[in-house]
């Protein structure tokens, strides 16, 4: 009997410490807390608290506050369970006549919530033309399980590459503006419910509508590359090349409504055709790239009617069809000295080029015929640096800018460049008077459409500040001078047309 007793004594105990851990009688204390949403921090309502030992079981209220008053000391584990949300456990110890405060950061679930459906691009649709600058993309969204949806619209100017991104959007529409003339654009929306991975639509692209009267072509460099613009007498501008790639001196044609240009190729430079709005790029020299002693101050030219463009390639001067093919060698120097640039004559029978040696210096300038033959010296015989070349549509005038002050140096720095019109009727080169302030340099000079005026670069002689592109009339020489009027500023390499 006293060993069954003794059995029996051991099983309670057994027992006992098997159960649930008893809540001590020795006084209360209480839980007080709040449930929000471990994102927003928004507070959630009407969500479950219930613990471990059991004791009552609470909702929160409108602010997610909950309150357990007076309940026996001794350790706990609270549960906040709420539909759609991951329930959660936090342990707190109640003690004699404190307060304990809980906070639960509850996660949405995702096991029983569907993403939203792929949004779908409504205006303007895809591929289409001729939108405005300022315009309105829309779209529809939808979810099947009724979540409240946001917006991420991402666009990119598929000219420059640049995108922007337009975060947190309530509504199924966007407006945009100032973008920029003949300039391809792509589009694309990214919902989101805030639970879910967000979906992403397809991309669409729109044109913008043609850029109004561009007459006027510059490079401009953005980082380390030159990029070519076009603008108007207003001053709208448009990028046409992409500052990923270096492109410089444009060249437009009338009759073909497209602009030539020099771009990098891998350790060449060849040249490029496009349309006015930059698309449609093809490439035009091949085995032959366009070459000589320094790119910055090479040039090459149209023929009037654009089937043609003639360029130097060192010594040589070559022609070729716009469409890569017909490759000729036309000219070369007698001296061995470089072609830098040419300008060939409206009716193309004459072709005036500079010519210099190896360095640059030691320039002439003389006019050709179409197969060859020298007809007229305009320059020789000086020392400095001569740029910029451009022959009237008469052809009886030539402008260039020649550095007075004579100047030779290992970086081609020039110190003193001003604007001379050549006259074949007297065989005179004129000194332009344009107000040209000392310490800087007028350089890549051309004739106004009109050639009433001439259009230039200006730029501190100190060859690392600011570049602008200016103007000023034909009309004085000698000791009246003209005014200058700056067209646009941070540009070079102009072109009037």
């Amino acid at each position: 009997m006293e060993k069954l007793k003794i059995g029996i004594l051991i099983c309670l105990i057994i027992v006992t410490s098997c159960s649930e851990e008893k809540i001590s009688d020795g006084g209360t204390g209480t839980v007080k807390g709040r449930v929000v949403d471990a994102v927003t921090f928004a507070p959630i309502e009407n969500a479950r608290i219930s613990s471990n030992p059991s004791t009552s079981t609470y909702f929160t209220d409108k602010d997610g506050y909950f309150t357990f008053d007076k309940i026996a000391i001794g350790k706990y584990t609270f549960e906040a369970r709420k539909d759609k949300y991951i329930a959660k456990f936090e342990a707190a110890t109640v003690e004699l006549n404190k307060t304990n405060q809980i906070i639960f950061e509850l996660k949405v679930s995702t096991a029983d919530n569907r993403p939203p459906d792929i949004p779908v691009l409504t205006s303007p649709t895809d591929l289409s033309k001729n939108q405005a600058i300022n315009l309105k993309l829309t779209w529809t969204a939808t979810d099947v399980d009724k979540d409240s949806l946001t917006y991420v619209v991402t666009v990119k100017n598929g000219t420059t590459d640049e995108i922007k991104t337009y975060k947190d959007l309530t509504t199924r529409s966007l407006e945009l503006k100032d973008l920029k003339y003949s300039t391809k654009y792509y589009w694309q929306v990214a919902s989101s419910d805030a639970i879910n991975t967000p979906t992403n639509s397809l991309t669409s692209s729109f044109t913008t509508l043609p850029f109004p009267n561009p007459r006027f072509l510059y490079i401009k460099k953005v980082n380390t590359n030159n990029v070519i613009f076009t603008a108007d007498e207003a001053g709208n501008e448009l990028q046409l090349t992409s500052s990923s790639v270096n492109s410089y001196r444009p060249r437009k044609n009338l009759q073909t409504n497209k602009i030539a240009y020099i771009s990098s190729d891998g350790s060449q430079n060849q040249i490029y055709t496009m349309e006015l709005d930059g698309s449609g790029v093809k490439k035009i020299t091949n085995t032959v790239p366009i070459a000589g002693f320094n790119m910055e101050n090479i040039n090459f030219c149209w023929s009037t009617n654009g089937s043609q463009i003639i360029y130097p390639n060192f010594d040589k001067l070559y022609r070729i069809n716009i469409d890569g093919g017909g490759l000729i060698e036309m000219f070369k120097t007698p001296n061995g000295k470089f072609i830098s640039e040419c300008d060939w004559s409206q009716d193309g029978k004459e072709i005036v080029l500079k010519v210099n040696d190896i360095s640059g210096y030691n320039v002439e300038i003389y006019v050709i015929k179409w197969n060859g033959q020298v007809l007229y010296s305009v320059l020789s015989g000086i020392t400095g640096a001569v740029s910029g070349l451009n022959m009237s549509f008469n052809m009886q005038k030539i402008v260039y800018t020649r550095d007075v002050s004579g100047n030779e140096n290992s970086t081609y720095r020039r110190f003193d460049s001003r604007i001379f019109i050549y006259d074949k009727a007297t065989n005179t080169s004129t000194e332009l008077n344009s107000s040209k302030a000392n310490g800087y340099n007028d350089l890549d000079v051309k004739f106004s459409p009109n050639e009433a005026e001439v259009i230039f670069t200006n730029t501190s002689n100190d060859g690392i500040s600011i570049k602008n592109i200016l103007k000023t009339s034909t009309s004085s020489s000698g000791n009246t001078s003209n005014s200058r009027t700056t067209l646009f500023t941070g540009g070079s390499m102009p072109e009037w047309k």
